[in-house]
């Protein structure tokens, strides 16, 4: 006999055999954990989805069984054909673009120097720090209701400037009543709510620069303004690059805080295309409109991709 025959099979087969039973079982196993949440995400990511791109071509007004297919109609009636709809859209665009235009620069303006105050205080750091970030975590629908207060015609905003001798700049009809000032009034709240994150972002930046690069550019010099302008400023142009992408998205797609404080008004002088898009789905009165919206929509989302390809590219040419 062999010493095979004689062993009684052929262990290292037999042990390849289980390792491979032991493998499928183990990929079987991970497969049934990860089947939840791949079939809700199926649900409620491709399949709605899928969904709205197809009602973007159709009209429908939620109700019927069938839907009434109109092609691209959908997007040229939002764009110019449509004279219900279209220059309330094109409005809409205009301030829509202003936000985003506005919020960034203004973000990156005030966060920008609040990180490199922050960054040079030793006292209680952390205590400013987490002052200063406390607008980020208390932003949401409560604080957007307590902003109503402090700028409506008899809220505390007027009444401080009343009482520092700026009555001049009080607003009687407030200042989200007042077509000239709601619009710049709802960018600064934005602004507000995003300078935290992007001052985070910055100090985090500052804290990874090499000191003696600093140190070298004080010797040769330079002042704490020319050494933020032309040593701290170029080096932190990959975060300003991220601030500035998170706000143009927020911008561009968010809406919460002019239904909330606005619905648009006055005179649709704070209507941006979230907005417009929430409007054309639940509360127009011109039915069917949910094609419009999801076409709306649709239009946002490529918006906001040529936005970021913009963003990379002019990142990727200036590093």
């Amino acid at each position: 006999m062999t010493p095979r025959e004689i062993s009684g099979g052929d262990p290292p087969t037999s042990s390849a055999a289980l390792l491979r039973g032991r493998r499928v079982r183990e990929a079987l196993t991970g497969y049934g954990f990860v089947l939840p949440a791949v079939v809700l995400f199926a649900l409620m990511g491709v399949y709605t989805v899928g969904y709205g791109l197809a009602l973007s071509f159709a009209r429908w007004n939620g109700f019927t069984p069938n839907w009434t297919w109109v092609g691209f109609g959908n997007y040229l009636d939002l764009l110019y054909r449509d004279p219900a709809h279209a220059p309330a859209v094109q409005s809409a665009a205009v301030h829509t673009l202003v936000v985003v235009i506005a919020v960034p620069l203004l973000t990156v303006a005030v966060g920008f120097p609040l990180a490199v105050a922050l960054n040079r205080i030793t006292f209680l750091r952390s205590a400013f720090r987490t002052v200063f970030f406390l607008p980020y975590v208390t932003t949401g629908i409560a604080v957007y209701y307590a902003w109503t207060y402090v700028l409506q015609p008899d809220g505390s905003l007027n009444y401080i400037l009343k009482h520092l001798g700026l009555g001049t700049l009080s607003q009687p009809q407030g200042f989200l009543g007042n077509p000239t000032t709601a619009l710049p009034t709802l960018i600064v709240v934005m602004s507000w709510g995003a300078i935290p994150v992007a001052m985070l972002l910055y100090l985090t930046g500052l804290q990874s620069i090499d000191s003696s690069i600093i140190d070298a550019a004080r010797t040769d010099g330079a002042g704490n303004l020319r050494t933020a302008t032309a040593i701290i400023w170029p080096l932190l142009r990959p975060i300003t690059a991220a601030v500035v992408m998170l706000n143009m998205r927020d911008a561009l797609q968010g809406f919460q805080i002019f239904l909330v404080m606005t619905f648009g008004g006055p005179g649709g002088h704070t209507n941006v295309l979230g907005l417009e898009t929430y409007k054309l789905a639940f509360f127009s009165n011109l039915s069917p409109t949910l094609g419009l919206s999801s076409a709306l929509g649709w239009m946002l989302f490529v918006a906001a991709l040529l936005l970021a390809g913009i963003n990379v590219r002019v990142l990727r040419r200036r590093t």
